[in-house]
């Protein structure tokens, strides 16, 4: 898979995580929000990661 394509979707996971959180907080699953929370960031980090090991 290219790159961009694993970036993309790596995008777009993150942006559905931090949309889920608001759906979460409405229906009041705290304790699911607080884990999209960090795997939102996490998969963040992960993708930052990967762009400083590309060089770009």
């Amino acid at each position: 898979m290219k790159y961009e394509t694993k970036m993309f979707l790596l995008a777009v996971l993150v942006i559905l995580c931090f949309a889920s959180i608001g759906i979460t907080i409405g229906f009041r699953q705290y304790l699911l929000s607080f884990g999209l929370f960090l795997l939102g960031f996490i998969l963040m980090g992960f993708g930052l990661k990967m762009k400083r090991k590309q060089g770009l």
